[in-house]
C-alpha cells in the first residue's frame, strides 16, 4: 500500500530533483501508476524505488514514460470525429491560416487523424498541427510518423465510422512491421514538449484538443489549464476535450458553447 503521504514526498522530491511537476496529478491515478512501476520494476517499496530514482538519473527517463503513459488510437471515438467533420472543419476552412494544438498527444494517433480529416477537406495546406506532450520520448515516434501496422485494421475501422470515405491504406505504407504515415500529413505537425502543469501559453489557436488528459489532474490543476486553453484559443475557435470531461462549472464556462453531443465547444467571448 502506498499511502497519500508517501507519495506526496516523492512528488515532491520528483519536482525539486528534476522539475517534474506531478502534485495536482489525481492521487489516486498516480497511486495506481507507481504500483505499476514498482511491480514492473521489482521494488519491494517505495522506498527501494525513491532511493532508485535519486541515484540512478537514467531512470527517471523510464519513470517519467511510465507515470505519463496514455492510451491513443487513431479516429478513437469515431463520433467525436465526424462531429469534428461536420462541424468544425467546415468553419476552420473559412479561415485564411489554421492553427490546431493537440496537447498531450502522446504517440501522436491524433494527430495523424486529424492530418487525415484537413487533407480531405483541402485545407492541409494552409495548417499546422502542433503537438505536445510532457514525455519526450512519445514524441520521437510522431516526428517519426509512424504507428504499428498490426493496429491499422482497427484503425480503418474506426475511419470508416468517422465518415471516412477514402481508402485509408493510401495515407501509409507499411514499414518493418510499423505503418509510416506519408510525409505531407507529416510535414504539417510541428512537435515540442510541453508541461500543462507549469508551462504557458505559446500561440493563439483555432482548435484546441485535450482528451483524456485533464482526468488526471485535480480540480485546482484542471481550472488552470482550462484557463491556459481559454487564453490560447482566438474567438470563435474551438475546444475540444475526452468524453468524460467537461468545462462545467469552471470559470471559463461562460466564454463557450458547447456544440453537440460531443465533449466540443466554441468560444463565443
Amino acid at each position: 500500500m502506498i499511502s497519500d503521504q508517501e507519495l506526496n514526498i516523492l512528488l515532491e522530491d520528483i519536482y525539486r530533483h528534476y522539475g517534474y511537476d506531478f502534485i495536482g496529478y489525481s492521487k489516486a491515478s498516480l497511486i495506481r501508476r507507481v504500483k505499476r512501476i514498482c511491480n514492473m520494476d521489482k521494488f519491494g517499496n517505495l522506498t527501494e524505488l525513491r532511493h532508485r530514482l535519486f541515484e540512478d538519473d537514467s531512470y527517471v527517463k523510464r519513470f517519467i514514460e511510465e507515470l505519463t503513459v496514455n492510451v491513443t488510437e487513431m479516429f478513437r471515438d469515431p463520433s467525436f470525429y465526424r462531429a469534428l467533420r461536420q462541424e468544425v472543419i467546415p468553419a476552420l476552412a473559412t479561415k485564411p491560416f489554421i492553427r490546431i494544438w493537440h496537447a498531450g498527444c502522446s504517440t501522436g494517433e491524433e494527430i495523424f487523424s486529424m492530418a487525415i480529416l484537413l487533407e480531405e477537406a483541402n485545407i492541409l495546406d494552409k495548417a499546422l498541427i502542433y503537438g505536445t506532450d510532457l514525455n519526450a520520448t512519445v514524441l520521437e515516434n510522431v516526428k517519426r510518423g509512424m504507428v504499428p501496422l498490426d493496429q491499422m485494421k482497427k484503425y480503418s475501422e474506426n475511419y470508416i465510422a468517422s465518415g471516412g470515405q477514402q481508402d485509408f491504406s493510401s495515407y501509409y505504407t507499411a514499414h518493418y512491421g510499423q505503418a509510416k504515415l506519408l510525409s505531407r500529413l507529416t510535414d504539417k505537425v510541428i512537435i515540442s514538449t510541453h508541461n500543462l502543469v507549469s508551462d504557458s501559453s505559446f500561440n493563439e489557436f483555432d482548435l484546441i484538443i485535450c482528451r483524456n488528459v485533464l482526468i488526471y489532474f485535480n480540480k485546482d490543476l484542471q481550472e488552470r489549464v482550462l484557463q491556459l486553453f481559454e487564453s490560447s484559443i482566438s474567438t470563435l475557435g474551438f475546444l475540444a476535450l475526452g468524453s468524460k470531461e467537461t468545462i462545467r462549472f469552471s470559470a471559463i464556462d461562460g466564454n463557450f458553447r458547447k456544440l453537440n453531443q460531443e465533449k466540443i465547444w466554441r468560444k463565443t467571448k
